[in-house]
């Protein structure tokens, strides 16, 4: 397995694409609440690699730009164009989703789809 290999689901190599765009590494500029400065402002985290000794390889996520795009349906999401993809660490993807949902709540918005 390389370090690119992409997920079964890739059958149109749009993953594979945005991937490559983010030359394998996760896109995140501070949305998840570290600010990356030590490592210029981007997550340091690479498809393949490893974030601490004893865990398995990442892989990164292809998934919305926008944070708010985190929270769409899975059926929405699916229908994103690849300029609106952003490579993701898991971690980085999940606490943006956070954020990004707890923010909605303050807001009080609850999008189109939450009642179904």
């Amino acid at each position: 397995m390389n370090d690119r290999t992409p997920p079964l689901g890739d059958t149109t190599g749009l993953w594979q694409a945005v991937i490559s765009a983010a030359a394998g590494r996760c896109q995140c500029r501070g949305t998840c609440g570290k600010n990356h400065t030590k490592d210029g402002g981007r997550c340091p985290t690479v498809h393949g690699g490893y974030v601490r000794h004893g865990t398995g390889p990442v892989s990164l996520l292809a998934a919305a730009a926008d944070p708010g795009g985190l929270l769409l349906p899975a059926h929405r999401a699916a229908a994103l164009p690849k300029r609106e993809l952003a490579a993701w660490c898991p971690a980085c993807h999940d606490a943006t989703r956070r954020t990004a949902a707890k923010a909605q709540q303050a807001d009080g918005l609850a999008g189109p789809d939450a009642l179904f």
